[in-house]
């Protein structure tokens, strides 16, 4: 039998059909449930013009959260999004292979901001963001090419910028400040440290 520090009556909802989420809980000996929330993205990104990018991470993690949580009353859920910015600009997932070199091309040599929203719903309701800072190295048009080849459409296409820091991204970059599971879009020191509050971890 698996143990837990987790004390809930029911296991955390997770309002993401996203693995490497859901593969952070579990890593955490969490016990944990996924539910796919009914929010269109960019719609809301056009209604919410002008926020700034964390404030823009957390409206799309709350109305992910909000989403399920009307649908599994009772239950806690974890409604969760990321917004990488760079000068000004927000960049999204990239729709194809060409469109990931693109925008690996535009943040060679700079540094962004990835902000990770998470929002808790239903039994407990609170929210935060965390921000890590990423600089990658100055990239020409050949390395971006064979980084993209290496990696696979499929993955570049499922990472915001085009990279995922824990598989061949690695390569890309030159530091790295803030917390790993921020950069992977789930900061889990202040949802644990939630989780404690609540009374819902055993230590």
């Amino acid at each position: 039998m698996t143990r837990t520090p987790w004390t809930g009556p029911h296991p955390l909802l997770l309002a993401s059909t996203s693995p490497t989420r859901r593969l952070l809980l579990e890593s955490a000996a969490l016990p944990v449930e996924t539910a796919s929330p009914d929010v269109d993205e960019r719609a809301l990104e056009a209604q919410s013009a002008g926020l700034s990018p964390p404030d823009l991470a957390l409206t799309l993690a709350r109305a992910k959260a909000e989403s399920v949580a009307a649908r599994f009353p009772g239950r806690l859920v974890i409604g969760a999004d990321q917004v990488l910015a760079c000068d000004g600009t927000v960049f999204h997932k990239p729709a194809d292979a060409a469109a990931a070199r693109a925008q690996l091309a535009r943040l060679s040599g700079r540094s962004h901001a990835l902000h990770s929203a998470v929002v808790l719903a239903g039994a407990v309701e609170d929210a935060f963001v965390e921000t890590a800072r990423l600089t990658l190295r100055p990239l020409d048009d050949r390395a971006i090419a064979a980084y993209v080849d290496c990696a696979g459409e499929d993955r570049v296409r499922a990472s915001v910028g085009g990279y995922q820091l824990e598989g061949p991204g690695i390569h890309l970059f030159e530091s790295v400040a803030g917390d790993h599971s921020t950069v992977l879009g789930l900061p889990l020191l202040p949802l644990l440290a939630r989780l404690r509050v609540a009374g819902l971890l055993a230590f």
